[in-house]
């Protein structure tokens, strides 16, 4: 499945021009991963790749010339702060579109580390936009985006009076619904459910588990990257 311009930070490429996320010749392999920033399963195996596989791909010329990854955002709404996280990451990807490339990657990083702050218990007792300042407060931390910004983005303002809609107000989201909405759309069409999955050039790899280890990524990628 295509990626869409406004996500192109979601991909990482490892040829002479992987800092515009964009080659100019794609390589001919994928990895998708499905991956949920509040699902520990998805951390587990987002830290491998970062520990083992990615470090293998790049010292092989072979792989980091015919491999790409892409994140897929997969939102699991039984944990209500799933949602939440990820309209973060969108507001990082949105600020960062002509800045630094790998800034989204580096952020997931930080929510993955930090994902235990998000879990149902640790949100409970707050209110939505005040897990949105914290998170606004995290990316500021983590990469240097403007905390301000990031919240503005991320804010469900309060009803004003003068809207004339009613007791339930406009309903009106906040400035990364039509992202959050392009995300589920995208996920919906390959009917991923379970976090995380990976798909290989547009096939689910039931074959990839979270358990896997460096050695086991390293010898698959060998074996399938030809």
């Amino acid at each position: 499945m295509a990626l869409p311009p406004k996500f192109k930070g979601h991909r990482l490429v490892f040829t002479d021009d992987a800092t515009t996320t964009s080659p100019s010749n794609p390589p001919p392999h994928t990895l998708e991963f499905y991956l949920d920033y509040v699902c520990p399963f998805s951390a587990k195996m987002f830290n491998t790749l970062l520990t083992s596989a990615i470090p293998h791909i790049r010292a092989n010329p072979n792989l980091a010339n015919r491999l790409q990854l892409i994140i897929r955002p997969q939102i699991q709404p039984w944990h209500p702060s799933s949602t939440l996280v990820h309209e973060a990451a969108l507001a990082v990807q949105q600020l960062t579109l002509r800045g630094v490339s790998d800034r989204f990657w580096v952020f997931i990083t930080d929510l993955f580390t930090h994902q235990r702050e998000y879990f149902d218990e640790a949100v409970a007792e707050e209110t939505r936009n005040a897990t949105y300042r914290r998170l606004a407060r995290l990316a500021r931390e983590s990469v240097g985006v403007d905390e301000e910004e990031v919240y503005r983005l991320l804010e469900v303002k309060q009803q004003q009076q003068s809207d004339g809609d009613g007791p339930g107000g406009k309903n009106a989201g906040n400035g990364v619904t039509a992202d959050v909405k392009t995300a589920v759309k995208m996920a919906r069409l390959t009917g991923v459910h379970v976090t995380p999955t990976v798909l290989f050039n547009g096939v689910v790899a039931g074959e990839i588990a979270s358990a896997w280890t460096g050695e086991e990524w390293a010898a698959w990628l060998d074996k399938n990257i030809v």
